[in-house]
């Protein structure tokens, strides 16, 4: 992903328009505690074990079948593949599709992206596609108010490639109409270090600059959820550089997460498992259950 400055912002907001009043609540947590350690690190070892995931490449279009395979696997059918090249290469976004029950046709998108450069990218971003398949998991069978889209992007590394062509191709042509994008990127810590915080990420960008407000709403509601449903702490700061950007540039309330410590490790082969803290993306992990759940309204 990209270097990152945090800042403290513990300011308490009201929740976005389409959140109620978010107080502790025992049904998101009882998910929230199903969250899988296992199945986080199993996942994480598939992925590292594909290689590195460059766009073009075998690694790059196997990881794709195999994230399309795991939803399958949790019964869901509304899957698209959406293809596009990069440099004459082609790739593909992963569109899955959970129905809401009251607002079918709006949507809160949860995104990350599945290519690597230059190593396996067991933090980056290995971390977060794990992360949203075991939210889709636990999320299968669970009444949503609001249609939930899980997005694995490609071409990410080669400058949000594939969140561009998603918005371009889907987004604004289909006129969607998305209460939140919440965008997973690079949140596995760094084995040996203290990993108690994790950065929660606001939109600041002037242009547009109307979307700020509900983005800061969104993400002190995310920071919320984060210290309810999980041990870790949070900060606050920018959103820049990942594939949430497309979606504020057009106008999209957004918001994210990103390790506290960061990992000298990215873009390359050291990237590994083994230089991760698993135990932090499984705290994340169930933080980010638990918010998913309040945007979507279970």
């Amino acid at each position: 992903m990209r270097k990152l400055l945090a800042f403290l912002g513990f300011i308490l907001l009201f929740p976005i328009n389409n959140c109620k009043a978010q107080i502790f609540n025992d049904f998101y947590n009882d998910i929230a505690n199903n969250v899988s350690y296992d199945n986080l690190e199993n996942d994480l070892h598939t992925f590292q074990d594909f290689g590195v995931k460059e766009v073009g490449t075998t690694a790059n279009n196997e990881t794709k079948d195999w994230i399309k395979s795991r939803y399958i696997d949790l019964g869901y059918t509304n899957i698209i593949e959406q293809p596009f090249t990069v440099s004459g290469n082609e790739t593909n976004n992963l569109i899955i599709t959970k129905e809401g029950s009251l607002y079918p046709n709006t949507f809160l998108i949860i995104d990350g992206h599945y290519d690597t450069i230059n190593g396996p990218g067991a933090n980056d971003n290995g971390s977060g596609t794990v992360l949203i398949l075991e939210l889709a998991r636990l999320l299968k069978d669970i009444d949503t108010e609001y249609s939930i889209k899980f997005i694995h992007f490609s071409g990410e590394e080669g400058g949000l490639i594939g969140s561009q062509y998603y918005v371009n191709n889907t987004v604004i042509p289909e006129n969607l109409d998305i209460s939140l994008v919440l965008n997973l990127d690079q949140i596995g810590g760094v084995y040996g270090m203290n990993n108690n915080t994790v950065i929660c990420e606001r939109d600041e960008n002037n242009n547009p600059s109307s979307n700020n407000t509900e983005s800061a709403v969104a993400t002190q509601t995310l920071a919320n959820s984060i210290e309810l449903y999980s041990s870790l702490d949070t900060e606050i700061s920018y959103a820049y550089g990942s594939d949430y950007i497309p979606f504020e540039n057009n106008g999209e309330i957004i918001t994210g997460l990103y390790e506290k410590n960061e990992s000298p490790y990215t873009h390359g082969p050291n990237d590994i498992i083994a230089n991760m803290d698993i135990d932090y993306l499984f705290q994340i992990t169930k933080g980010t259950l638990g918010a998913a759940l309040h945007f979507a309204i279970g």
